[in-house]
């Protein structure tokens, strides 16, 4: 007999068979690592917004018999996942000092990233990153105040690697002649969490009617760009501090970079740009 499927494999699998109530039923599963599905049928739907036949619909959908049938795989997934050395490795602390901010702030980083890994739809990832190989496609970059610099680190190694990548300025009055040259064949990458900025919002509604699709990423609660986005990559963002941690989104990044090379002839750009760079003499040994 084989090995029983994972329940959030199984989410991840059905996805797009699920309808919006599933798909936020599932999202909330997902976010807390699928401890919110311990909890009784009518506090699971009331918490997410849903009804109890929405909660047994999925479940059947899953493959299970009902929801006490879902619930014992997910107790049983969670009962696992506590003897894991990667579980363990989420509330590690470095030795002599449990208590200093550098051992709080690497656990928050890891149960992050871990989490949103735990989400993360391979499909869409894939999907993703074919579309942003594709040459024949302009792509083009922003980041909210807190997220520039995820923008600019994404911008960065994109135009190494192919041609039509633009960083869109940070101010929106210079927008509209990006927007202009932006249809069917163009793409806006746009980082987003909270506080979640109006400005990029509108930007955003304004790319869709132009026929240009969006890759939003943002945090676990989701900017309200997503209701325009094509692609949307969440991931968890808290940890001890007055700001939010984008490490979590870097680490997306730093694969779609590595996903996109693979999928691209950038070997030959890279020599090209290398040459470039030593008959200008823009960087010369003394």
């Amino acid at each position: 007999m084989g090995k029983k499927p994972l329940v959030k494999d199984l989410i991840k699998e059905k996805q797009e068979e699920l309808t919006a109530a599933e798909r936020r039923l599932t999202a909330t599963l997902l976010d807390d690592s699928l401890i919110a599905g311990l909890q009784s049928i009518t506090k699971l739907a009331e918490s997410v917004g849903v009804s109890t036949p929405t909660v047994i619909r999925l479940a059947r959908k899953l493959g299970y018999d009902g929801y006490p049938d879902l619930q014992n795989a997910i107790r049983e997934e969670v009962a696992a996942r506590m003897k894991e050395p990667l579980a363990k490795l989420e509330t590690a602390r470095l030795s002599g000092g449990k208590d200093h901010i550098v051992s709080r702030f690497a656990a928050a980083v890891s149960h992050n990233i871990n989490r949103s890994l735990d989400r993360l739809d391979l499909q869409e990832f894939d999907k993703v990153a074919a579309v942003l190989s594709d040459l024949d496609r302009k792509l083009y970059l922003l980041g909210g105040r807190i997220t520039r610099s995820n923008a600019h680190y994404f911008f960065n190694h994109l135009q190494i690697i192919r041609p039509g990548v633009s960083l869109l300025d940070f101010s929106p009055s210079v927008w509209p002649q990006s927007l202009l040259d932006m249809d069917e064949k163009s793409t806006l990458i746009v980082f987003d969490i909270r506080r979640y900025e109006k400005e990029l919002e509108r930007l955003a509604k304004l790319v869709v009617n132009q026929g240009a699709n969006i890759v939003l990423f943002t945090d676990e609660w989701g900017s309200p760009i997503e209701k325009y986005a094509a692609f949307c990559f969440r991931s968890m963002v808290e940890v001890p501090s007055s700001w939010d941690s984008t490490l979590a989104i870097n680490f997306l990044i730093e694969a779609l970079v590595a996903e996109i090379q693979s999928r691209s002839r950038s070997a030959e750009r890279i020599a090209a740009l290398e040459e470039m760079i030593g008959e200008s003499r823009i960087f010369r040994s003394t």
